[in-house]
């Protein structure tokens, strides 16, 4: 466990490294005491700084949501981050590369929810009930530890490597689509370079979105009506490059784009 005074410490190092992109060494490194809850700490003072700052929460993201990630980092639940509204991208605005460290895009399966979520005791079903809609998603991340080498308290205390996501036109309805059954293909360039299935997050994505609604209610948040939630990536990451052109096709829900200049 940390000091206030060291996760303060902490939270300024990872905001001056995405503000002036320029990496840092991994916390767990420098820190090997640091637990989950110093990250999720670290992660809180930096989303309520930008908040003070006139940012808005319009959603969150969950990661590690597949069983190969959490292997990995040695876990057996996922974590989460923050999307903050001017953390958006667009199809049709080509995103600056040189604004981010190491980005990757991720192809997530979006859910939009049209009525609050219960907290501790949420469930798949009161997900289902409560989301209005699936949108096709990409999801942009960074890292701001040097070289991606990142252990689970280094990504909780970056809010989750989370940096950019876009959502695209489509909209469907829960009840027209299996959620655990959507086939998503990445290309990059024209080229396919990644694909997957939406129940590659926990065997069905509204377990990670029930999971979530569960793990902010232990720090005062609920999931609200309007928010977006993406659930974790139906496929591996892939990195993005000056130029690259990304669209993510997924069966019965549409597409989206991204473009990096």
């Amino acid at each position: 466990m940390l000091s206030d005074a060291v996760r303060s410490e902490l939270a300024a190092e990872l905001a001056a490294a995405e503000r002036d992109r320029v990496p840092i060494d991994p916390l767990v490194v420098r820190h090997p005491g640091i637990d989950v809850v110093d990250a999720y700490e670290i992660q809180l003072i930096n989303i309520r700084k930008r908040l003070d700052a006139g940012a808005k929460v319009v959603g969150h993201k969950v990661g590690l949501s597949s069983e190969a990630m959490q292997k990995m980092m040695g876990v057996d639940e996922p974590d989460y981050g923050h999307l903050l509204a001017d953390m958006q991208v667009f199809e049709d605005v080509p995103v600056d590369t040189s604004k981010y460290l190491y980005p990757r895009v991720e192809v997530e399966v979006g859910f939009v929810l049209g009525a609050d979520l219960p907290g501790e005791d949420c469930t798949e079903a009161d997900v289902l009930a409560a989301t209005v809609a699936y949108a096709p998603s990409i999801e942009l991340i960074d890292t701001r530890i040097k070289d991606w080498k990142i252990a689970l308290c280094d990504t909780i205390a970056d809010n989750a490597s989370s940096c950019g996501w876009v959502l695209g036109p489509e909209r469907v309805a829960p009840d027209q689509l299996d959620i655990k059954k959507i086939d998503a293909r990445l290309t990059r360039n024209g080229e396919v370079v990644a694909e997957g299935r939406s129940d590659a997050v926990l065997g069905d994505p509204t377990i990670a979105v029930a999971w979530l609604a569960r793990k902010v209610a232990s720090f005062g948040v609920r999931l609200k009506a309007g928010d977006i939630v993406l659930p974790g990536s139906c496929t591996r990451a892939i990195d993005a490059r000056p130029g690259d052109a990304f669209h993510a096709e997924f069966a019965g829900l549409g597409s989206v784009r991204l473009q990096f200049s």
